[in-house]
């Protein structure tokens, strides 16, 4: 029968209220075991020792002298940190266990051991400080953690390193620089039975966006093996995001990015007692395969959100899978730290204005653009030869960087992902930091100016020198409401989670074109008819990026898809209307493998593009494939705001052949919600007006390209480009046609464009002729929400 001492206590008897008994990392061990077994999430079981078995080894130890004599010396700077810390983790290390410690951990492992079936039952034995993972400070990675732990002897060795561990130098700096008080801090052990992870994988995620606080999806980062080298930042992982928003409906799958990491390394069992575990390098397979499977992501996914809602705030929960079984078990659980402690008021918004040349990119962590020298230190051992506010490159880090990396402008690691000690603590520090950034340790050189750059979506840019920026504080309580929807134009899936926090009414022009440009890469009709292609270098550069992919058409649409899924969920349930692909034919030429499919022009921007493509014999297989990816992200992830929108249709004739055209591929207007606008940008689209209303739901007025073909002017020509105005008399009465008919014809219609935030006037205009929305650059949001609100309320006085 388990039995809970003043020395140890059994997970399942614990609760979140036991903090100051067993620390914030057993104390949610135990919390999740008894409160969320119903929900069928799988904790591994066992027991923790108290706060007081601790202040019992300390007094029959005599360490607190120990302790408070060296932190004296330490203050009084008599002696180094690293001299203090060392004293009193060796007094630790020579101390011996109660007799009545020793005899009650002794008898729970023996009983852990009896219940899994296992003589010396292999454990996992971690820290938990009674000040730990509150919800103002993160403990996380202070204190040591021993993995296959196996036998009494080894278990009591590991508890007294643990106990030790609360004094490294690392540990201390941290409670100094929070105001803790080293001795009214205790140290809780946690005695868990191992996952095999060792056999299977092991991972990280988040309840929340890690980078900008965006909290509809939950990032999970996966490994093969034990979850230290996540931890540690030893490894590229996958990373997957989940949209917990379509979490609920089982018909959908709403995972919006998988990221294949290198995965080189694993850390596996070792049988030396000694050296319990080892990293070997991982196969060619594991290397090219993701860890999880769609069903395991989705599971992991759904219980983040259902431990996030019962603690009632964003969680950062470690995960295990076993290989022996194949079950998936939450082994930690905490607060999320960062992102969930800011305020929403307001936020700030980095522009690259001008750089220079491009050295490197990663991922990147945090927000921000810092220009500084480069100070490359290749392990902990060099730690002193840091010089404050230079920019930190380095392989790795680990809890023992912390000291350095406070004083760093920015930080710089070659490995690592999102969930890397790298990437925590440098958001907690608020610093810009790039990380899995390849070899820069190698490629920059000590001294040299570079700048770092996360302010340009998930990737980081490290280029060389300073570069222009520009910095934006966007104050979001000052925003006033309008009838007029405002909505954004947003291109760049990377970016989109940027802006979550500004109150948009969803999004009003998403460039497919941007999408396959930057995340597919490869023009549609190269893969369509990849065997027949004859160039050994397009091929060569289409096979690298369709690796893994059986059928060459499937990375279109996956690519496509996904990267249009992140756009989506910024603000779902709102309308986000995607633009099928607009590219002219020079600009499909420059894709990959585009140059066989394209025809030359002279003048591109009147020909071949927009809807005459799509159901042409050049093209139509291509449009196919676009139409795929737009189901996919309808029927199967579950977006159904996504709103299609066809550009450049010249006449109602081309508009029934697009539509028959969707219709072939799946998407019919009217069936399930589908819904379908059309550009507004030609003079046929605006004199039609009411016949176009008859095929689609709405309009979207494009105000370059009518202003163009309304005064005859080519838009890019410099020589006209004094007269090039789009709020000439004759592109306004083509405007207030066009809106007064579209609602003539019982369809919605607004404006992609600039030309409201740089001209108050024009806002008023557009308000006054009934527009029923208003699409901008997310830097212009602000100045044109003011501009609407002004102008509604001057024609309702």
């Amino acid at each position: 029968m388990k039995e809970s001492t003043s020395h140890i206590i059994w997970f399942d008897q614990i609760s979140r209220g036991d903090v100051s008994r067993v620390g914030g990392k057993n104390a949610s061990l135990g919390e999740m075991i008894v409160a969320l077994k119903k929900e069928r999430i799988q904790v591994p079981e066992g027991f923790a020792t108290t706060a007081d078995a601790y202040w019992i080894f300390v007094s029959a130890n005599k360490l607190e002298v120990v302790i408070k004599e060296n932190l004296s010396k330490l203050h009084s700077n008599q002696i180094e940190l690293s001299h203090a810390g060392l004293s009193i983790r060796n007094a630790f290390y020579r101390s011996k266990w109660p007799d009545q410690t020793i005899s009650e951990i002794q008898a729970a492992y023996e009983l852990l051991s009896d219940k899994t079936g296992k003589a010396n039952v292999d454990v996992a034995v971690r820290s938990s400080a009674t000040a730990e993972d509150l919800p103002e400070a993160s403990f996380a990675g202070q204190q040591e953690s021993f993995l296959n732990i196996r036998g009494e002897d080894a278990l009591l060795d590991a508890c007294r390193k643990c106990y030790a561990s609360l004094f490294t130098d690392r540990a201390i700096s941290y409670r100094e620089a929070k105001g803790f008080d080293h001795l009214k801090v205790a140290l809780s052990i946690g005695i868990q039975k191992m996952v095999r992870s060792d056999l299977g994988s092991a991972g990280v995620m988040f309840s929340i966006d890690t980078e900008t606080g965006f909290n509809k999806v939950v990032v999970i980062n996966a490994a093969w093996g034990l979850g230290e080298n996540i931890v540690q930042g030893t490894v590229d992982p996958d990373e997957y995001l989940v949209f917990k928003s379509l979490l609920g409906n089982d018909n959908f799958y709403p995972i919006i990015e998988r990221k294949l990491g290198s995965k080189k390394q694993k850390m596996i069992y070792t049988s030396k007692g000694d050296i319990p575990t080892q990293n070997i390098s991982t196969s060619s397979s594991e290397r090219d395969a993701f860890v999880l499977d769609d069903p395991l992501i989705l599971q992991l996914a759904k219980w983040a959100c259902i431990i996030e809602k019962h603690y009632g705030i964003p969680m950062d929960i470690e995960w295990a899978r076993d290989g022996e079984t194949g079950e998936l078990f939450i082994v930690q659980a905490r607060p999320e730290t960062v992102q969930s402690q800011k305020a929403v008021s307001s936020f700030r918004s980095w522009q690259i204005e001008s750089g220079g040349k491009k050295l490197g990119k990663g991922l990147a962590i945090g927000q921000g653009v810092v220009s500084a020298p480069v100070c490359i230190i290749n392990n902990s051992q060099d730690i002193e030869h840091y010089v404050d506010g230079t920019i930190l490159v380095t392989e790795t880090t680990d809890p023992d960087w912390v000291p350095v990396m406070k004083n760093a402008a920015a930080i710089i690691t070659d490995y690592g992902g999102r969930t890397s000690h790298a990437a925590i603590v440098s958001r907690e520090l608020g610093l810009p930091a790039i990380v899995s950034a390849g070899n820069m340790t190698s490629i920059l050189k000590n001294n040299q100016i570079i700048t770092v750059s996360c302010a340009e979506g998930d990737e980081g840019y490290i280029y060389d020198g300073k570069v222009q920026f520009s910095v934006e504080e966007i104050e979001i309580g000052s925003i006033p409401s309008t009838r007029t929807k405002i909505m954004l134009n947003l291109a760049n899936p990377a970016a989109a989670f940027k802006w979550w926090r500004i109150p948009a009414d969803g999004i009003g022009l998403a460039r497919m074109e941007f999408v396959i440009n930057n995340y597919v890469k490869v023009h549609p009709m190269a893969l369509v008819h990849f065997s027949d292609q004859r160039n050994e270098l397009v091929k060569r550069d289409i096979e690298k990026l369709t690796y893994g992919y059986k059928v060459k058409t499937d990375y279109f649409v996956d690519r496509l898809s996904l990267g249009l899924s992140r756009i989506a969920a910024v603000y779902y349930p709102n309308p986000v209307i995607i633009r099928m692909s607009d590219f002219k034919t020079n600009e499909y030429a420059n894709l990959i493998g585009g140059s066989d499919f394209e025809p030359h022009e002279e003048n591109p921007m009147l020909g071949f593009r927009g809807a005459s493509r799509y159901y042409s014999p050049l093209y139509k297989a291509g449009f196919a494939l676009e139409c795929k990816a737009i189901r996919r992200l309808r029927d199967e992830m579950g977006f159904k705001n996504v709103i299609v929108m066809i550009p450049f249709c010249r006449t109602v004739e081309e508009a029934d052949l697009v539509l028959k055209a969707m219709s072939e591929n799946g998407l019919t207007r009217g069936e399930d919600g589908m819904e379908v606008y059309v550009m507004c940008e030609i003079p046929s689209n605006v004199i039609l007006a009411r016949e176009f209303a008859k095929r689609f739901d709405g309009f979207s007025i494009g105000s370059n390209d009518l202003t163009q073909l309304t005064l005859g002017i080519d838009r890019d020509s410099s020589e006209l480009s004094g007269i090039f105005d789009d709020q000439n008399e004759a592109v306004r009465w083509m405007i207030e046609r066009a809106i007064k008919e579209a609602h003539a014809g019982g369809a919605k219609i607004g404006l992609c464009g600039q030309a409201p935030s740089d001209h108050p006037e024009f806002a008023a205009f557009l308000v006054n002729c009934g527009i029923d929305s208003i699409s901008v650059t997310p830097d212009s949001f602000l100045e044109v929400k003011r501009h609407v609100a002004t102008a509604e309320k001057a024609s309702a006085d």
